[in-house]
């Protein structure tokens, strides 16, 4: 029996140039990130390279941070010139990075997870829908609107109200007299923390937002069928669930407190060197001394402020770069099964 063979003119196959091209976009795609890393890194170190030649590890260790005479003529040690009596160090400022982000992090996570339980948990669908609205706004605000309102607004009100307060209730022991003492002027460490915390709320709460939708229902109503009450679902269930999922939410939130330039630059008082006594008083951080350096270190003429700012740069690059190694280094110890979103239980 002779059989007709129907060809369909309209779905003929793909012509294997279009299938290479396709391929081959997406290889450049994957790599524009990583060119774009080392690329940045790169020019980094060859900018700081002179710095570091001057600079040395005493860059880590010291606490002063002295330009120098540009009035006089400049002069060279070890081929890097250099103006009279230059010497920088960056450990206040690496103190003041790490302080100012972990304390926004102590705050941001259980507001944030907070936020995200009810928000899934309790609202009806169309508040949650609303307030994950202006979550997202919150989000794309710019830093220096926070910056302005923390210093105009939110420091003010700090120093006059709630700093004394809590420096009179605060415990005069180990761990807790930091928060004792002269209150300041509502430029310092808490209200730069406090500040950043606003900041990074919104990524680590819509993202533990979207996790926690991803729980599946069963599981919940299974714990719930076992007597358990909301707090035990939530504590035994859910968030071991998506555990996974909060701790790169965290990351992301500590990356933008890291990097945060402005808002710190307003808030925190920039004082160079400062070594505050508590958490009231002016400090820096590695950002903030960036750009409210930046105008003054183009005035050397030698280049080696701007070369020590690069350096700086570089320092805050890396200390990025460990934080996100040592986040994935966690997950992968949390993460024993192959969920989506996390360990599970």
């Amino acid at each position: 029996m002779n059989q007709t063979i129907a060809i369909d003119h309209n779905h003929s196959p793909r012509p294997a140039w279009r299938s290479i091209s396709i391929k081959s976009i997406s290889r450049i795609a994957a790599l524009i990130p990583i060119a774009a890393l080392i690329f940045t890194t790169v020019i980094l170190f060859i900018e700081a390279l002179p710095a570091i030649k001057y600079n040395g590890l005493g860059f880590l260790t010291h606490t002063g941070w002295r330009p120098g005479n540009f009035y006089v003529n400049p002069v060279a040690t070890n081929g890097i010139p250099h103006p009279v009596g230059a010497s920088y160090g960056a450990l206040p400022l690496i103190v003041g990075t790490i302080e100012s982000s972990l304390l926004a992090l102590i705050i941001a996570i259980p507001v944030s997870i907070g936020a995200a339980l009810v928000i899934v948990e309790k609202l009806p669908s169309q508040i949650s829908q609303t307030i994950g609205l202006f979550l997202e706004i919150l989000a794309g605000i710019p830093s220096v609107i926070f910056g302005l309102w923390g210093t105009l607004v939110l420091g003010p009100i700090l120093a006059r109200d709630i700093f004394p307060f809590i420096s009179h209730i605060a415990p005069n022991v180990i761990g807790f007299r930091f928060l004792k003492g002269n209150t300041g002027h509502g430029e310092g460490l808490l209200t730069s923390g406090i500040v950043l915390a606003i900041m990074i709320i919104p990524i680590i709460a819509s993202t533990s937002r979207d996790l926690l939708r991803q729980v599946p229902r069963s599981t919940r109503e299974g714990g719930t069928a076992l007597g358990f009450t909301d707090w035990e679902t939530n504590k035994w269930i859910s968030l071991p669930w998506i555990r996974t999922g909060l701790i790169g939410a965290s990351v992301l939130g500590l990356g933008r407190a890291l990097g945060e330039t402005m808002a710190v630059a307003m808030t925190s008082g920039a004082v160079l060197g400062a070594n505050p006594s508590n958490a009231f008083l002016p400090m820096t951080t590695i950002a903030a001394t960036i750009v409210s350096q930046l105008d003054s270190a183009l005035t050397d003429a030698t280049g080696l402020a701007t070369k020590t700012l690069a350096e700086g740069a570089l320092l805050l690059a890396v200390m990025a770069l460990i934080t996100n190694l040592a986040a994935r280094m966690l997950v992968r110890k949390v993460s024993s099964t192959a969920l989506p979103v996390g360990r599970g239980i």
